[in-house]
């Protein structure tokens, strides 16, 4: 790994580890480099990662992000689409300045989706979840709407929008919407 992007891990990981909100505020992201900070709804847990750098994805970032991303009712870790990262990271950059987006789903496991399935006609048996190619997102102090037009305005694959259920379906799949 060069020494700027250790030094740009070790400054995130110093900041997440310290809880200096102020210095993540003021925090700005080098051009050329893709950022998100996630919180995980179901563990608590929190990143911010920068994931993309110097015209490539960081491997490392990746790992944290897919591990973040996990199934968490079976604790299984799968590959997240690096395009995913980047239609979440058009997103939230519509949304304000190095906002949080709170994951509702992102990784699921075929057992899991199976239960959801049995259990809600709103969940697909053949749900990109599986493929780590979708994500369910909300963002506190954003309306849902918002999000949902921040997410159309990607132009990124499906979206989905579940005003009952609080979240936005973003997947890169093929471009629909419902």
């Amino acid at each position: 790994m060069n020494p700027r992007r250790s030094f740009l891990k070790s400054s995130v990981v110093l900041a997440s580890a310290l809880s200096l909100p102020a210095m993540a505020r003021t925090a700005q992201a080098v051009p050329g480099e893709r950022t998100l900070r996630l919180y995980n709804t179901h563990t608590g847990e929190s990143l911010r990662s920068v994931f993309w750098a110097e015209g490539a994805f960081l491997p490392d970032s990746l790992s944290d992000i897919n591990r973040l991303l996990r199934d968490h009712r079976s604790n299984t870790i799968a590959e997240i689409d690096p395009q995913l990262l980047v239609l979440l990271n058009r997103v939230s950059t519509q949304l304000g300045r190095d906002p949080v987006l709170h994951v509702i789903s992102g990784y699921r496991s075929p057992e899991t989706n199976q239960k959801l399935a049995e259990a809600s006609d709103g969940v697909a048996r053949h749900s990109m979840h599986l493929e780590g190619k979708a994500i369910d997102i909300r963002m506190p102090g954003k309306s849902l709407s918002h999000v949902h037009k921040a997410a159309l305005n990607a132009r990124g694959g499906g979206v989905g929008y579940y005003p009952d259920s609080q979240f936005v379906h973003l997947d890169t799949g093929r471009l629909r919407r419902w």
